[in-house]
C-alpha cells in the first residue's frame, strides 16, 4: 500500500509541475526566465539538503557528462517555461511526455536494440498523434510552442538516459541541478542584453516557481527514485502515461482550460502508440534467450 501511495504522489507531482508552470505564466505573474531560474535554484537547494541529511556526498563523475546532464536539465526547464506561455496544460504535458518516451525509444533503437512490428506500429501511431496535434486548424496550438515543448521532452529524455546508470540518484540529481545553474546564468545574461526582454516576478509567480522547484521537482524526483526499485520498467513507463491525463484535469480545475476534441484524439493516438511499444518490448524480452 505504501508503494501505491508514493507512486500516486509522484505522478501527481509530475503533473503539478505542468500545472504550476502554466498557472504562473498564464497570470503573467512571472517571466519564463525568472520562473526557470527560481525553479532550478530552489530544486538544487532542496536536493543538496536531502543529500546532507542522508550524509552522502554529491554525485561524482567526469565533468563533461555532468555538464551535459546539467545542460539537458536546463534545456528541459527553460523550453517548458517558454512553451507554456501559449500551450494549455494538458496539451503541453501530452507533447512533453510523448516526446520523452519517443526519445528514450529512439535512443534504445539507435544503440542496437531489436524492434518488433508492434513497436514500429506503436512509434508510428504516437508520431501520428503529435503530427495531428500540430495540423493547422482553429483549435490547433501554436506551432512554435509545440516545437519548444518537444525540445523540452527530448531534453528530459536525454537527461533520463544520462542518469540510467546512477547508483546514487538523489546525490547525482543534486549535482546535476547545481550544474544546470551556470547554463541558467548564461540565459539570464542573454535576457539582460536583450533590450525588449522584461524581467518581472510577483509574489504569486515566485510561489509557483519555488513550489515547482522545491516540492514537485526535487521531492517528486526523490520519491520517484524511492519507488522505482519496486516497479518493473514496463510498469514505470505505463504509469507515466497517466501524467498528461492528470495534468489536463489539473488545467481544467485550476486554470479553467477546456479539453478539446483535438487534444482527446491526439492523446488517444500518442498514449496508445506508446503502450504498443511497451507491450512489444515486453514481448521481445519474454521471448529472447
Amino acid at each position: 500500500m505504501q508503494i501505491v501511495v508514493l507512486t500516486l504522489l509522484t505522478l501527481i507531482a509530475f503533473a503539478a509541475n505542468s500545472v504550476l508552470c502554466r498557472l504562473a505564466l498564464l497570470t503573467d505573474s512571472i517571466d519564463p526566465l525568472t520562473f526557470t531560474g527560481v525553479r532550478l535554484v530552489s530544486g538544487a537547494l532542496v536536493l543538496v539538503l536531502l543529500v546532507k541529511l542522508q550524509r552522502r556526498t554529491p554525485g561524482e563523475g567526469e565533468l563533461r557528462p555532468r555538464l551535459l546532464a546539467g545542460l539537458a536539465l536546463f534545456s528541459y526547464a527553460l523550453a517548458l517555461s517558454l512553451a507554456y506561455l501559449q500551450l494549455d496544460t494538458g496539451t503541453g504535458a501530452l507533447v512533453l511526455f510523448g516526446s520523452v518516451q519517443l526519445t528514450l525509444i529512439a535512443i534504445d533503437k539507435w544503440r542496437g536494440a531489436r524492434v518488433v512490428l508492434l513497436e514500429w506500429s506503436g512509434m508510428a501511431l504516437a508520431f501520428a498523434g503529435l503530427v495531428y496535434l500540430m495540423l493547422p486548424g482553429v483549435s490547433a496550438p501554436p506551432l512554435a510552442a509545440l516545437l519548444l515543448m518537444m525540445i523540452s521532452g527530448i531534453s528530459w529524455g536525454w537527461y533520463t538516459y544520462l542518469g540510467r546508470g546512477s547508483q546514487q540518484p538523489v546525490a547525482d540529481s543534486s549535482a546535476n541541478f547545481v550544474l544546470s545553474l551556470p547554463w541558467m546564468m548564461a540565459a539570464l545574461l542573454v535576457g539582460l542584453l536583450l533590450s525588449g526582454y522584461q524581467f518581472h516576478a510577483a509574489n504569486a509567480g515566485l510561489f509557483y516557481a519555488i513550489a515547482s522547484g522545491a516540492v514537485t521537482s526535487a521531492l517528486g524526483y526523490a520519491i520517484w527514485y524511492r519507488v522505482l526499485p519496486s516497479l518493473s520498467a514496463t510498469e514505470a513507463a505505463v504509469l507515466q502515461l497517466l501524467v498528461p491525463i492528470l495534468a489536463a484535469m489539473g488545467g481544467l480545475i485550476w486554470a479553467a482550460e477546456p479539453i478539446t476534441l483535438r487534444l482527446v484524439v491526439a492523446s488517444l493516438l500518442v498514449l496508445s502508440g506508446i503502450a504498443c511499444v511497451i507491450v512489444g518490448r515486453r514481448y521481445l524480452r519474454a521471448n529472447s534467450g
